[in-house]
């Protein structure tokens, strides 16, 4: 009989991303019959506390991650808070010993949680950035990402290899030190094909505050002048969920996974940040999008403009964008126009990567790196 395992899930609380994606992660260990362990802090614990409601949670020490009100400060305050962020990694990691014995952990699924490596239990990171850019300090920025990337026994990269791909360069290296497995895009959803569209534009908003609250303020402006039925969704998790209904706009602080399906699947075009996970949950369901990146953060702004300057999504600033710019949709193929799939299930990369390692937690050559 097969002895399920403790595996900790950890997502960095930066918006919602790092947690929605992994919300299929957590599923597989489920259907796995293993046991899920939840760990994060502020909105990306809430937000998987009301998605999980019976599973067991820990509050980690908060990265304290906030934009400033211009995006291009942005850098300079990353540089102002690293000694928190660097002493949020240092508690973590110290915390994880701790959960290890408490728990009887099995192993650790961190995303972008760069303290939750370990010698005792096999040890997983999520990230799609092996190169994390920051403009004329990109290369520094990504050597340090990739000191603690490499603490682990496996990183797990939510895209295929290639140039065929979601995350651009972002998510290419050649570094040999690093045993990269490629999961294919992660999301939530599942296309409907039978979906009927009720929602002609539907607002998705994420991300810290305060450019998110900056964003809903200009966009519930914006769309007062846009003709047709407007879905908001101003993702918001703080509280109850709430709806409002204004004319043609009806307004939602947040919804579920399920209500998300099935609102995405009713939408026509979304309007949303270019943050990595949205791009991957629009893809998979096949839809049409304009993108706002948030101020400063050239993740984000590497995105929207690759996939403009390959005719797949058109974005504009948070500053410039009018709701008129939507017409430029219809010029765009869409992130249906992108292959991007891989034959391996996380079921099974979840089996292979909790059985595989001998008891230094080193990876057995040849197993699941690529």
């Amino acid at each position: 009989m097969q002895i399920s395992k403790n595996i900790l899930v950890a997502p960095l609380n930066w918006g919602l991303g790092h947690a929605t994606r992994c919300i299929p992660i957590i599923n597989a260990i489920i259907r796995n019959g293993d046991n899920p362990i939840i760990a994060s802090d502020g909105m990306a614990l809430e937000l998987l506390k009301k998605e999980f409601p019976r599973l067991k949670f820990i509050e980690l020490p908060s990265y304290e991650i906030s934009y400033p009100e211009k995006g291009q400060f942005l850098k300079l305050k990353l540089l102002k808070d690293s000694p928190k962020i660097w002493n949020a990694i240092r508690k973590e990691h110290l915390m994880l010993a701790e959960l290890i014995a408490h728990h009887q952990l099995d192993g650790v699924i961190s995303d972008n949680r760069l303290g939750l490596y370990s010698k005792i239990i096999p040890s997983v990171i999520i990230t799609h950035q092996l190169q994390v850019l920051s403009g004329s300090t990109t290369w520094l920025s990504t050597q340090l990402h990739l000191h603690y990337i490499k603490k682990f026994d496996y990183c797990w990269i939510p895209d295929v290899d290639g140039i065929q791909n979601l995350s651009g360069l972002l998510s290419q290296h050649t570094d040999d030190d690093i045993f990269k497995v490629y999961l294919g895009p992660l999301s939530r959803f599942e296309r409907n094909p039978k979906s009927q569209i009720k929602y002609d534009l539907m607002v998705l908003l994420s991300g810290p505050e305060p450019q998110r609250s900056i964003l809903e303020r200009k966009l519930l402006s914006e769309v007062k002048r846009f003709s047709g039925e407007v879905l908001f969704i101003a993702g918001n998790v703080s509280g109850k969920q709430q709806m409002e209904k204004k004319g043609d706009i009806t307004y939602y602080n947040y919804l579920s996974t399920e209500g998300l399906q099935k609102a995405l699947d009713r939408s026509d075009i979304i309007l949303s940040r270019s943050g990595y996970t949205t791009i991957m949950d629009l893809h998979k369901l096949g839809k049409k999008a304009f993108f706002i990146p948030t101020p400063g953060q050239f993740e984000q702004e590497y995105l929207a403009q690759s996939l403009d300057d390959q005719g797949i999504v058109p974005f504009a600033s948070q500053e410039d964008f009018k709701i008129e710019m939507l017409e430029k949709i219809k010029l765009y193929k869409g992130l249906d126009s992108i292959y991007s799939s891989t034959t391996t299930s996380i079921s099974d990369i979840l089996s292979e990567t909790f059985s595989n390692v001998n008891e230094n937690s080193e990876p057995i050559p040849g197993s699941l790196s690529t």
